[in-house]
């Protein structure tokens, strides 16, 4: 990886920002995160069993991790929970209770023969919480998993509790996300691929998208990007955040998509900040 540049960390608070989407922070991983009453939990995902619950016809292999109050990890495309950080899974299972899982066709959950879409893998998520004995959970959704938690929270909206997004986008069709479409693309149409990334590939071609959805989002958001995201450049979330009413946008200075793989502990740190707070920006 290049050497990332070092400054200071800024928060840019103008007027206009203000009223399009509250605060937006520019940080830089290099600085060293408060952990201050933090406990990072040592997880293995590996010795971890999976556990399994039958939601909308098919099973879905999950972990769970800590205690607390509940948090549901949404994943990204063509990746299962084994592909959480374990660092940045243990800071978050060091105050909540979390979850992982996987989408239904991928890892250890099944599938059926329903058309794969974005609403279909929220309903998943939203049925799963059921399944888990809860009305409700925070969700922290990346990549293609915030496209799913953007849905979850449109068409599921009691469902959520905070939500935070990373790496993110409400269409893979729009200017800004060309080379994220060009992989989408050719993963649709590559008869080597598991049928579940295929899967995942038709689900993110055929989705309407978010946009139009966004502005009824009445949840506390955070939205968090990384500056060096050539998949869903940070403009994007400045889009999303501009439709979500108090909502908060943080940008990581040179970090890439999911940055959470790269800054582990920056991003759990900001992660569990958000949770913890009782305020929302204006």
């Amino acid at each position: 990886m290049n050497h990332m540049p070092k400054c200071i960390t800024s928060i840019i608070i103008t007027a206009l920002l203000l009223i399009i989407c509250g605060f937006v922070v520019f940080t830089n991983f290099d600085q060293k995160p408060d952990l201050t009453g933090t406990e990072i939990q040592s997880v293995s995902f590996e010795k971890t069993p999976v556990q399994y619950a039958t939601v909308n016809g098919v099973t879905l292999g999950y972990r769970e991790f800590g205690s607390g109050e509940p948090l549901l990890m949404i994943e990204g495309f063509g990746a299962t929970m084994d592909d959480w950080n374990e660092t940045f899974i243990g800071i978050l299972s060091s105050k909540y209770h979390v979850y992982t899982y996987d989408h239904r066709g991928m890892g250890y959950s099944s599938d059926d023969n329903v058309s794969p879409s974005i609403s279909q893998y929220a309903g998943d998520a939203a049925a799963l919480m059921s399944a888990l004995g809860y009305d409700s959970m925070h969700v922290y959704g990346a990549s293609m998993g915030s496209s799913t938690s953007q849905q979850l929270a449109i068409d599921h909206p009691d469902r959520v509790k905070k939500l935070i997004l990373d790496s993110n986008t409400y269409s893979v069709r729009i200017p800004e996300t060309k080379v994220l479409l060009g992989i989408i693309e050719a993963e649709a149409n590559n008869s080597t691929q598991t049928q579940g990334i295929r899967n995942e590939a038709i689900a993110n071609l055929e989705w309407n998208g978010s946009y139009d959805g966004l502005s009824s989002i009445d949840k506390d958001v955070m939205l968090v990007v990384g500056t060096e995201d050539i998949l869903t450049p940070d403009s994007v979330s400045l889009k999303i955040a501009g439709q979500i009413n108090g909502s908060w946008l943080v940008r990581f200075k040179g970090l890439p998509h999911t940055g959470y793989h790269v800054a582990p502990v920056q991003y759990g740190q900001n992660a569990l900040n958000f949770l913890a707070m009782n305020e929302s920006p204006i």
